[in-house]
């Protein structure tokens, strides 16, 4: 059915969601296909996205939404005994955590079409930092390498939830990113088109996420289950510690670095926590683990073994990457800036005074980063690959006066327009104020699982 065969105009449609009204879902489904098909001026939509974001969505309202954005395109459709699972990760800063994980979940038998999305803002994007590395593109077929490997980390294709692509440029020129029913509905369809066997979201809150508090993050995260849920997918939340970096490093280059050497078992612990935390609650959540704990179990496994390494190098070949580079960075060492640009540059910082790391602040750090070009202000910006910082101490550590804190990779030849706001990242103060905290505060579910 087109939108001239409706019987009620698109400015109808504005008017009755400016004025409070619900939008039934033949109503929501003329809205989406005008916006596919381009008979909705630019201007309509951008003031139907605003009515969204004043008087917002009743569930029903944004299930229909979904429902409607999900089926604007292509939906893949797998053999019935393949598991097929995905994570999304609300962002935050030194996010990694894709790039272990999803060769993990491969080397467990799972099916992981991980489609990605660019970093924006403080926030780092999962296919910014994989083409970091020589000859990775991810503009591929997903078919294949899922039949072949097993996992693939790919971009959004034209033909995947179309209408999201629309409304998401217009509601970033709209400032209307932030509605919760615009948020799911553009989360949960290009989850549901995947044809997911099960899904995890890691939704982040604090100083450097979206949300600050958990309540928010919370609120969010039941919103975003209950869609998922109702669209056939089992869909799960964990809740998140977003304040400082996630393992040691942040930035492009240097994250694939520390990715590798989480899936050669070493690495930092947070990042193996999340990686197994999330792994093992969607082995559990797609019926592969008899228990969460089992499924942590075995993704740990899989880090510390090397199947999950192999499944990781099987995945660069099959996206573009020669054969001999996938090898090199996959290989027991860790010289991987022979295949990928290093900064000219690399300045340590020094401890100003002995004591204790009590925080480091990942939202300042990330914005002095963007300044220096890893990040980009708007979409289609390029973005310098080798710009990052490596942090050298970590929470709870005693450190000395003098020493190394952190390297900061950079290619403008002066830092001194960064120093004051880079030496307020690194708080330090007596070990009897240090509270360690895991990362993981919550795990949300319909059916709480077993644990044990």
């Amino acid at each position: 059915m087109s939108f001239k065969d409706n019987t009620i105009s698109f400015p109808e449609l504005i008017k009755l969601k400016r004025d409070g009204g619900q939008l039934n879902p033949a109503e929501i489904s003329t809205f989406v296909h005008g916006v596919t098909s381009g008979d909705i001026q630019d201007s309509q939509i951008g003031a139907m996205l605003m009515a969204i974001w004043q008087k917002g969505m009743t569930d029903e309202e944004t299930v229909a939404l979904t429902r409607e954005m999900m089926n604007s395109g292509e939906i893949f459709k797998w053999p019935k005994e393949w598991l097929v699972l995905d994570k999304h990760s609300t962002g935050g800063v030194g996010d990694k955590v894709s790039l272990p994980l999803a060769p993990a979940l491969a080397a467990c038998g799972c099916k992981v079409p991980m489609i990605s999305g660019r970093g924006l803002a403080h926030t780092g994007g999962t296919l910014d930092k994989l083409e970091s590395i020589q000859g990775f593109k991810v503009n591929q077929s997903v078919e294949q390498i899922l039949e072949d490997v097993g996992c693939c980390i790919v971009g959004q294709t034209k033909n995947l939830v179309p209408a999201d692509s629309v409304l998401y440029a217009i509601r970033d020129a709209t400032s209307t990113v932030d509605s919760h029913p615009l948020i799911i509905s553009s989360i949960i369809s290009k989850k549901g088109a995947e044809g997911l066997s099960a899904l995890v979201l890691d939704v982040k809150f604090g100083r450097a996420a979206l949300y600050k508090d958990v309540d928010s993050a919370r609120s969010l995260a039941q919103s975003l289950i209950t869609v998922g849920n109702r669209l056939g997918v089992k869909t799960g939340a964990v809740l998140s510690r977003m304040d400082t970096p996630i393992g040691q490093s942040v930035g492009n280059a240097v994250e694939v670095c520390e990715a590798l050497e989480c899936l050669k078992g070493r690495g930092s612990d947070d990042l193996k926590e999340l990686v197994t935390y999330l792994g093992g609650q969607l082995l559990w959540m797609c019926g592969h683990s008899c228990t969460v704990e089992s499924g942590k179990k075995e993704i740990a496994l899989k880090l510390e073994n090397g199947e999950a390494l192999k499944k990781f190098e099987a995945m660069l070949m099959a996206q573009g990457v020669s054969a001999d580079v996938a090898h090199s960075l996959c290989s027991d060492g860790n010289d991987y800036f022979r295949h990928m640009k290093r900064a000219a540059h690399q300045t340590e910082l020094e401890v100003p005074d002995n004591g204790a790391v009590l925080d480091i602040d990942g939202l300042a750090l990330a914005e002095v980063l963007h300044k220096l070009g890893a990040g980009r202000s708007k979409s289609g910006e390029e973005i310098d690959h080798s710009v990052g910082a490596e942090i050298l101490v970590k929470i709870g550590q005693q450190i000395q006066k003098g020493e190394s804190w952190i390297r900061i990779h950079h290619n403008s030849p002066d830092l001194s327009a960064h120093y004051s706001k880079l030496q307020k990242v690194l708080v330090i103060g007596s070990r009897d104020e240090y509270k360690s905290a895991s990362r993981v505060a919550e795990f949300i579910y319909p059916n709480k699982p077993n644990m044990s």
